[in-house]
């Protein structure tokens, strides 16, 4: 079996990878995310797509064969920590649907609950694929015994039929549902209408999506144990399961994901007042991550949490303005700066702690952004990531908590997000650019015409969208040039 082939430019791309944790990103030759993986150790991990003598390997995964042979571009996002990869990982798979992520984990089959409601007397059927989107699905469910045991005790309390059954049609709208001892031992009415059957429906699928929801819930603190052991294969495994039980879940949810009407955390709030020696509760609480791949892309994130939650509408992100580089010193200062000059101008108060991604220097770049805009910086701590080290911006010692202490806890989770907010917004630019590379392929368009452009559409999906008209109304721009290049995005 011949060996994938792959560009040069790629092949010393992977070659200079780091050697330490990460995520990266296999791309085909249009730039479309196709597949997103997790390494302890990024180098070695993404060089083992690339080294010859696979063969028995490609022979008995033949998915992982075409994987190889469409990768044409990569892109890594390097972290601090394999729980870290972890994590990220599983929130790009969840953002971009990537195709041979989702052929892996549907790969597993787990067994799924299928509700056909466009019968008339719907029945709950077990599969291991999802047949049709007009039916509705529950699970998967790794645990055969446990969900036919489940779904026994469902017919049972609500009187329900399962796959098994074969109701017989008495009148128009009558329907009678065993012709044996099942209906006394069940001790629901035999015989029913449409109607009434479907309202038994609507209280066994509200008991079964709470039975899917309760197994989730399992799933995150099974894997968040594993990824604490370090057992990260397994950690995954059950990532990939809480994966593919969000996706069954989403569509038939009747609440958001962010449970805003949650009582706060007044244990953790507590004891991050009295840890840090705070004047009040930090109800409001500010984070700041800086986020590049070697000095390029470089942005910022903030993120608020209201009463230890996060408060989504007030994160913010930043582009870094006042240099080009890698300067993360310079960068936090800017967008510190930024912020709380924002906040002064608004007459808005400042939050009740800031906290910053990183340790001594940081902080100090922090504190000359409030002396720049000549305001008394709130509360300000740095968190250190090394060790989960707290940095004071007084002439405190620096401070290490207990792993399990909640005021840590509430800290890391508010680091986190700031960390997983800026990623994003990094990822969001590096596929922006890519997309907007595929001009270079386009003969006759220089750097000049092509920032015209896109100056003029805004996006890459905008131009492809104009007419030849409209391509033509650029400045710069003729009909039949433009009639080539509608030719060349129509071709993409």
């Amino acid at each position: 079996m011949p060996e994938p082939r792959h560009t040069d430019a790629l092949r010393e791309k992977v070659r200079a990878l780091p050697d330490g944790p990460g995520v990266y990103l296999m791309k085909d030759r249009l730039g479309r995310i196709i597949y997103v993986g997790k390494a302890k150790s990024l180098k070695k991990r993404v060089s083992s797509y690339f080294q010859a003598g696979r063969d028995r390997a490609l022979r008995s995964q033949p998915k992982i064969r075409t994987l190889i042979e469409m990768i044409a571009d990569l892109e890594i996002l390097e972290v601090k920590s394999e729980t870290e990869a972890l994590l990220l990982e599983g929130k790009l798979i969840k953002q971009w649907r990537p195709k041979y992520n989702t052929d892996f984990i549907d790969d597993k089959r787990f067994l799924l609950v299928r509700l056909d409601l466009e019968t008339q007397l719907p029945r709950f059927v077990l599969t291991r694929f999802k047949k049709d989107a007009r039916s509705r699905y529950f699970g998967p469910f790794a645990h055969s015994g446990l969900l036919r045991k489940t779904l026994a005790t469902m017919r049972s309390r609500f009187g329900v039929l399962l796959g098994d059954s074969s109701p017989r049609k008495i009148s128009d709208d009558t329907w009678q549902l065993y012709d044996d001892v099942r209906s006394e031992l069940y001790g629901w009415p035999n015989t029913v209408t449409t109607a009434e059957y479907r309202e038994r429906v609507t209280l066994a699928a509200d008991f079964l999506d709470g039975k899917s929801r309760e197994w989730l819930a399992s799933l995150r603190t099974e894997m968040t144990v594993r990824a604490g052991k370090q057992e990260f294969e397994k950690a995954a495994a059950i990532r990939d399961v809480v994966l593919a039980l969000e996706r069954t879940l989403s569509p038939t949810r009747k609440f958001s994901r962010e449970v805003v009407q949650q009582q706060p955390d007044q244990s953790a709030l507590l004891a991050l007042q009295t840890t840090l020696n705070l004047p009040t509760l930090p109800v409001h609480l500010e984070c700041f991550d800086i986020s590049h791949i070697s000095g390029t892309f470089v942005v910022a994130s903030m993120v608020h949490f209201t009463n230890g939650r996060p408060d989504k509408n007030n994160y913010r992100r930043f582009s870094i303005k006042s240099f080009v580089g890698n300067d993360d010193f310079r960068a936090m200062e800017e967008v510190v700066g930024r912020r709380y000059r924002r906040l002064t101008e608004e007459q808005k108060p400042f939050p009740d702690l800031v906290v910053i991604d990183g340790g001594r220097g940081q902080i100090g770049a922090a504190l000359k952004a409030f002396v720049a805009i000549d305001r008394v910086p709130p509360p300000l701590i740095g968190l250190a990531k090394k060790m989960e080290t707290i940095i004071f911006s007084d002439d405190r010692a620096p401070l290490n908590l207990p792993l399990n202490h909640p005021a840590l806890n509430l800290l890391q989770r508010l680091r986190d997000e700031a960390h997983r907010f800026a990623n994003t917004y990094n990822a969001d630019l590096r596929s922006r650019k890519i997309k907007e590379s595929i001009l270079d392929d386009f003969p006759g368009l220089g750097p000049v015409r092509r920032a015209a452009l896109l100056g003029h559409f805004g996006s890459l999906e905008k131009l492809r969208a104009a007419s030849v008209e409209k391509i033509s109304a650029v400045p710069g721009f003729g009909q039949k040039f433009a009639e080539q290049l509608h030719a060349f995005l129509a071709g993409l």
